[in-house]
């Protein structure tokens, strides 16, 4: 069984800490779709949905650029 990540919980700590700008910068990177999941579920849970439209978004196309299969691979 996997032990949950932390990154979801780091990127939520920049958010309540106002820096929107690195969280989004983060969020380009992440290390996958399920840490977006939960980061949506968290910030649901703590009320900041919503909050920053911007942020919104740049989870959302994450998501969807993460969840999309591959259109190919390099040898």
């Amino acid at each position: 069984m996997a032990k949950p990540s932390a990154w979801p919980d780091k990127i939520l700590a920049l958010l309540r800490a106002g820096n929107a700008e690195a969280a989004i910068a983060q969020i380009r990177v992440a290390p996958g779709a399920r840490e977006l999941r939960t980061l949506q579920k968290l910030m649901a849970a703590a009320q900041l949905a919503g909050r920053w439209p911007n942020v919104d978004a740049a989870i959302v196309e994450s998501i969807e650029a993460l969840s999309a299969p591959r259109l190919h691979r390099s040898p």
